[in-house]
């Protein structure tokens, strides 16, 4: 055996041997990362979407955000979510060609079912208003999880210029529910329904 192939396979004990050498050291910190990396998995267990699904979303994500990039190194912001194929774009860009350009170039991308093109033409958006965006979404997803009348995992929230977009594959109820808990946070200007219905 060469010692390419047996890399791989020494990597995992290493890092168990780390974890627990190091274990009495930290045991807080420990605790955290074993924590989060349990959550993380619950997280990906409670999608309603495939492994597979979750795996093609997380490339076209990529790729989308690489070729605009490559191709428009500067004066467009750019964001891409894709749920079950399904991709939603938003950000400022500086032409109306531009717009449908990234727009093309989503939807020729292998894996995509479909584009919601919601690219504004007009300057960029100042570091003031992204975070507020965060924060709209955090506040949304807070209480999604707080109404417990859905599961929050299933819901995708994003925000941009204060205007929700929520993604997910849930019941009609389900969705109603979540939108109505959007539209009532504070700060939200308007809630945009892309979800996928299971009935």
């Amino acid at each position: 055996m060469n010692g390419r192939s047996a890399l791989p396979r020494l990597l995992p004990l290493a890092g168990l041997a780390l974890v627990v050498g190091v274990g009495p050291l930290v045991a807080g910190c420990a605790a955290v990362v074993i924590g989060a990396t349990a959550g993380a998995g619950t997280l990906v267990a409670m999608d309603r979407r495939s492994s597979g699904i979750l795996a093609s979303d997380q490339a076209i994500e990529s790729k989308v955000t690489k070729d605009a990039a490559n191709r428009w190194p500067s004066g467009v912001h750019l964001n891409v979510t894709s749920f079950d194929g399904k991709v939603l774009l938003t950000g400022e860009v500086p032409t109306a060609a531009i717009r449908d350009e990234i727009g093309q170039l989503a939807t020729a991308t292998e894996y995509v079912r479909g584009v919601n093109n919601e690219l504004l033409v007009g300057p960029e958006t100042e570091f003031g208003a992204r975070t507020q965006d965060t924060y709209i979404t955090t506040k949304v997803k807070t209480r999604l999880i707080e109404a417990g009348r859905l599961d929050a995992n299933n819901v995708k929230v994003v925000t941009e210029r204060s205007v929700v977009y929520l993604l997910g594959l849930v019941s009609r109820q389900e969705g109603n529910a979540a939108a109505e808990i959007a539209a009532s946070t504070t700060d939200v200007a308007r809630v945009v329904k892309l979800f996928e219905y299971t009935d």
